[in-house]
């Protein structure tokens, strides 16, 4: 007769002697583990929080937790059945654990946290349990703030959008508005769309409200992604409603529109109405489109106790089995990320401040940035001089040293930093510059208008003796030079020339070609590795 005995009760729940994991011990291991393991990572995600576009995000754990709440009585009825699938997602959380670790970069570690995550609860609750409450589980990514190369260029391409579209609603109304770039002129004052007003305090959490929505939505599966899409246009549109009531209110009351109570009210004001207008959406959707399904259905698909389930208990020695590899690999990772140096080497280099202002034909004269553009890019080291050759030919030639670029940090592109200075990019696409000794380089080039005002600019990213061309080749060979050389260092070069006739670049072209050949044997002294593979 078998020592092992099994009883069926009311609920149809199988249980089996014999002594299981304590839930209360492989939680509190699991916690420990992982706190350990994130705590840097998670400390500055709080910081990112305390920013106004991401001060929503202190609500999503909250949300889950509700949510979750909510399932208790079917999560309770689900069977329990530990599996070693949940390594998979584990060890893909360990992996972008490093990656994050030694190439600096905050967010991967964010998304390698969601995976352990995913992959402990996988391990220990199976597959059934971690279906049962996939959606708040897949809910937590939006608690995490995107990279700053998203963020900025997301940023960036909201401000334009609601300019244009705020001068617009401007003109409808009847007032004369032009754009230049994220500055709006209304005649009698000019008004700047700054990052506060870019829109993304709108974007994401009008996003997430209809992601949230789309949940509880009781419909067709198209009507809840249709209402997460309308969540987009809805975001840009309210909020270039707002930069409009702005310049039409400015007339009559003065400079108190654009900052006080009257700032924060109309932001919280567009909000609500954003959320009414999806409420509204929810509504149509549901009236003019009405659904087959059943209400039963429904219930099924949003977790209730499903019929019959059979509940197992699972004996102590195979949940002990899982947890060991778990264990080992979390313990071990954490262990070796704070006990060995990878500390990353800031590579010697000459200042810029000793950098030559007569080089060849050209005399040049230094310049100095605002402390408002030194504060937000961040720079180790920046080089801003004004050249000029004997023919009277103007160019500018700057360059932006970043001695690390963990953490988020990273050289902006002149592609997104100068259309929000009114400059139109045409023309742009990759040219290439023969140097003395038959070497041949591939730069950026982009021809820039404004108001008549004419430009051709060169620029490229340097970093460790290679020339990229983009941000996202810049932040790959920075986790590959982050692994094998424990450096991130790298600059953004740009050169700018004017244009006089711009039917004819080949004057302007053939200076930024013969400035090129002579700087770049001076600047590669001041840039560490070689500039030119």
């Amino acid at each position: 007769m078998s020592s092992t005995r099994s009883t069926v009760d009311n609920n149809c729940v199988v249980k089996k002697g014999g002594p299981t994991l304590p839930a209360g011990i492989y939680t509190g291991i699991c916690l420990a583990l992982f706190a350990w393991m994130y705590f840097p990572a998670y400390q500055y995600m709080s910081i990112k929080w305390g920013l106004e576009d991401y001060n929503h995000c202190y609500l999503i754990p909250v949300i889950v937790m509700y949510i979750l709440w909510e399932k208790r009585t079917a999560f309770r009825a689900v069977s329990t059945a530990p599996s070693w699938f949940g390594l998979v997602p584990l060890g893909i959380g360990v992996v972008l654990f490093w990656l994050g670790e030694l190439g600096g970069e905050f967010y991967t570690i964010h998304i390698s946290s969601w995976f352990v995550m995913i992959g402990m609860a996988w391990t220990y609750l199976g597959w059934n349990k971690l279906k049962l409450i996939g959606f708040p589980l897949c809910f937590l990514i939006t608690m995490f703030p995107f990279p700053n190369l998203i963020n900025n260029n997301l940023t960036l391409r909201l401000k334009l959008i609601s300019s244009e579209l705020g001068v617009a609603m401007l003109r409808i109304y009847g007032m004369s508005a032009y754009r230049e770039g994220n500055v709006i002129d209304v005649g009698f004052t000019k008004l700047q769309v700054v990052d506060a007003c870019s829109g993304l305090r709108y974007f994401l959490p009008l996003i997430i409200l209809g992601i949230l929505l789309a949940y509880y939505f009781r419909a067709a599966m198209w009507k809840r992604i249709a209402l997460v899409l309308f969540a987009i246009p809805l975001s840009i549109i309210t909020n270039s409603m707002r930069i409009a009531s702005v310049g039409i209110l400015y007339r009559f009351w003065g400079p108190v529109v654009v900052d006080g109570f009257f700032h924060d009210f109309s932001g919280w004001f567009i909000f609500m109405a954003s959320l009414v207008m999806m409420l509204a959406v929810m509504w149509c959707l549901k009236r003019i489109f009405p659904d087959s399904q059943t209400a039963a259905s429904y219930e099924k698909e949003n977790g209730s106790v499903p019929a019959g389930i059979v509940k197992q208990e699972i004996g102590m020695r195979y949940a002990f089995l899982l947890a060991v590899p778990m264990f080992l690999l979390l313990g071990g990772t954490t262990l070796l990320a704070n006990n060995v140096d990878f500390r990353e080497k800031i590579p010697l280099r000459q200042p810029f401040s000793t950098f030559p202002v007569h080089v060849g034909d050209w005399q040049g004269e230094r310049q100095v940035m605002d402390k408002v553009y030194l504060d937000s890019l961040e720079l180790s080291d920046y080089l801003l001089i004004d050249y000029r050759n004997s023919q009277q030919q103007n160019i500018n030639f700057y360059v932006a040293y970043n001695e690390s670029q963990r953490g988020g940090k990273s050289s902006h592109s002149p592609a997104t930093c100068l259309p929000g200075n009114g400059w139109e990019f045409k023309d742009s696409g990759i040219t290439s510059v023969e140097l003395p000794g038959g070497k041949v380089i591939k730069v950026q080039r982009a021809f820039l208008d404004k108001n008549g005002q004419k430009l051709l600019a060169y620029y490229w990213f340097s970093q460790r003796g290679r020339i990229l061309h983009n941000l996202f080749e810049l932040k790959l060979f920075a986790f590959w030079d982050a692994i094998v050389a424990r450096r991130t260092d790298g600059a953004l070069v740009r050169i700018i020339t004017p244009v006089r006739d711009s039917g004819n670049l080949t004057e302007s072209e053939s200076r930024l070609k013969d400035f090129v050949r002579v700087m770049l044997p001076v600047l590669d002294q001041y840039l560490p590795g070689r500039t030119v593979r």
